[in-house]
């Protein structure tokens, strides 16, 4: 499995990484506008995936997508909605709006730590109810052991247990924190049979982070400069406001091109981008998207 990651031509040299990202930081306080707003609007992947998520929740959520619209006619609607697999069949019977695809994660989130059946069958089982695409972590333990051949096999697994619907392997970039560990592991997952490479579950201190996530346009542009396969990238935690997200807008701009900031190549995954989107939008403070309850 090593002789895998000698067939992609860029180096990764930490040096680099930080000044070419330092430039696209500064790059991109000139693309904040109402548009590029919408945009980002568009490539979120709107989370909910508490601990406390409970029935009452989810049909609030519900309710709040399908009268999204009417509430704010002028926006798009989000990419997707991810929840825990046991909520998709909600979402699949009762949201109104179709070009909404429905995410759930699975194979032991957030820390893989399961069998490779459970991980397979959970992802089967999530499509069979309604989800279009999972979201699975990679195995963090055998990738910093460099156990590659085991990292592969699981995802490959997976991806043959959900066919043709997207899978995205998080990579948890806060815990592999070297760059060409961040490298290697999106070779791996893409290689495997990934969809979307993505950074992070949210459930760890670090999330997305602009280094990360170029390191990953770098891997995704080798890869499809040698398969012509185009793959998809998802950051995901930290990302607090519409300023931060346009610095992952420029990233993939400046690496990838135009044609990959569309919901089939790129997403945002947050719990709490989408309210900032529509307050900054809007100016206002409205939480619209909210699935908190009382206890």
């Amino acid at each position: 499995m090593k002789a895998l990651f000698k067939d992609f031509k860029h180096e990764i040299i930490e040096k680099d990484i930080n000044i070419a990202v330092a430039k696209i930081k500064k790059e991109s306080v000139s693309l904040y506008n109402v548009e590029n707003l919408k945009l980002i609007f568009s490539l979120i992947d709107l989370t909910f995936l508490s601990c406390t998520d409970n029935n009452s929740g989810i049909k609030k959520v519900i309710n709040q997508v399908n009268n999204f619209d009417k509430n704010y006619p002028e926006m798009p609607t989000v990419a997707a909605i991810c929840v825990y697999p046991n909520y998709i069949e909600d979402f699949h019977k009762k949201i109104s709006l179709k070009n909404i695809k429905l995410a759930s994660v699975v194979g032991g989130f957030p820390a893989s730590q399961t069998f490779l059946e459970i991980k397979t069958k959970e992802a089967r089982l999530a499509i069979q109810v309604g989800a279009n695409e999972c979201d699975m972590v990679m195995s963090i333990g055998e990738f910093l052991n460099n156990e590659y051949q085991h990292v592969f096999h699981e995802i490959h697994k997976v991806k043959r247990a959900i066919n043709e619907n997207t899978l995205k392997v998080i990579l948890e970039t806060g815990v592999l924190k070297d760059y060409l560990k961040i490298f290697k592991a999106s070779i791996l997952a893409m290689e495997a049979g990934a969809d979307f490479v993505k950074t992070s579950t949210g459930k760890e201190k670090t999330g997305a982070t602009p280094e990360s996530v170029y390191v990953m346009a770098l891997a995704v542009k080798d890869f499809y400069e040698r398969t012509g396969k185009k793959i998809g990238i998802k950051p995901a935690g930290g990302i607090a406001n519409g300023a931060d997200a346009l610095i992952y807008i420029n990233i993939i701009k400046n690496v990838l091109g135009n044609e990959w900031l569309k919901p089939n190549l790129f997403r945002f995954g947050t719990s709490s981008l989408a309210n900032k989107i529509i307050n900054e939008i809007y100016q206002n403070t409205d939480k619209y998207f909210d699935s908190s309850n009382y206890y």
